[in-house]
């Protein structure tokens, strides 16, 4: 039976496509690990909702045409990415009981250990599947999970992309050096990706507006490698009459030509994404976030990966989040896709 783009989606592939990972121009790799979550679970299972839910989005892209001509496909689950989610976080809740407990610095340094060896097989593995990826010819959505579950795909991009910038939506700053004791905690994402990715010249924050006095001075003392427009006053200059484009102009001025885009679903209005982890009054609209991934490709600038991460499915069984997200990242694979071709209108 031929594929109907214009028909309801009748196959189980990724928005109901037909393509293979080899036939495919963009791969998605599925991330369900939260074993560092401190606050609202269930990001474990976005790859899973959002697959489901991609099946009813809409092929053509008033913004950016056709992506799926392009082919996406997204690869199955690993059952050790399981194994490691279920085990790490089982001492990450260990760890927090026994804490609240009193329990011995023994007790609690050995859950944090395994919690840390556990994040770190991930990084690894992930790190190996996505250059496999990259080095294929591949562009590479990787789709979460907590944030922190990504940091092998972004090792491997700055590996492959030397000289990277980063463009991180999110309302966390997500620079803390480590946190409850996790070294890949999903608040230390973007720390460990200063720290330990040399590749990476430059990270840009937008919509940034719950953090810690140390992650404001890390970004402070960074010397411009960090850089941080924070909600409250892009707000401010729209109150006073500044508009969303100029701002946007501004914002891709501060990156690269190589772009990499981190996109934490907790970056958008929590009306948007109400069960994910640790939702935050602010952030930009959905119209607001595509314009600006836009805009990226606008100014001649190539999106080379990207990644989806914190989406969570409602308790109740409701699909709105879900619904979101695949949209999203329907958004990010067009504007990647245009992106490649020099002066994306």
């Amino acid at each position: 039976m031929s594929f109907d783009p214009n028909a309801a989606a009748s196959g189980d592939g990724v928005y109901g496509l037909p393509f293979t990972a080899e036939q495919a121009r963009v791969v998605l790799v599925p991330v369900p690990f939260e074993a560092t979550t401190s606050y609202g679970g269930g990001t474990a299972d976005g790859p899973a909702v959002i697959l489901a839910a991609s099946r009813q989005v809409d092929l053509f892209d008033h913004e950016t045409g056709n992506p799926y001509e392009a082919g996406i496909a997204m690869l199955p689950e690993m059952a050790s990415v399981h194994d490691w989610n279920e085990s790490g976080a089982a001492a990450a809740r260990r760890f927090r009981e026994q804490r609240d407990l009193g329990a011995l610095q023994s007790a609690l340094e050995e859950a944090q250990a395994f919690v840390n060896v556990q994040c770190a097989r991930l990084n690894d593995a992930l790190h190996a599947q996505v250059r496999s990826l990259l080095q294929a010819g591949k562009i590479v959505g990787t789709v979460g999970g907590d944030h922190g579950a990504v940091f092998g795909a972004i090792a491997a991009h700055a590996a492959q992309f030397p000289g990277l910038g980063i463009l991180h939506f999110d309302a966390h700053a997500d620079l803390r050096h480590e946190y409850e004791g996790f070294q890949w905690s999903h608040a230390s994402i973007m720390n460990n990706v200063v720290r330990r990715c040399p590749g990476v010249a430059r990270l840009v924050q937008v919509g940034i507006r719950d953090f810690c006095a140390e992650e404001r001075d890390l970004v402070r003392d960074s010397q411009g490698r960090i850089v941080s427009y924070y909600d409250a006053d892009l707000a401010a200059e729209r109150f006073a009459g500044v508009t969303w484009a100029a701002q946007c102009k501004r914002i891709v001025a501060s990156l690269p030509r190589e772009v990499y885009v981190s996109f934490d679903i907790d970056g958008l209005d929590p009306a948007l994404c109400p069960h994910t982890g640790t939702p935050v009054p602010g952030g930009q609209s959905f119209q607001e976030a595509s314009y600006l991934l836009g805009e990226v490709a606008r100014s001649g600038r190539r999106i080379v990966g990207f990644d989806l991460v914190e989406v969570a499915p409602d308790p109740a069984g409701g699909e709105w989040d879900a619904n979101v997200g695949a949209r999203l990242l329907y958004k990010l694979i067009g504007w990647t896709l245009r992106s490649q071709t020099a002066g994306a209108s």
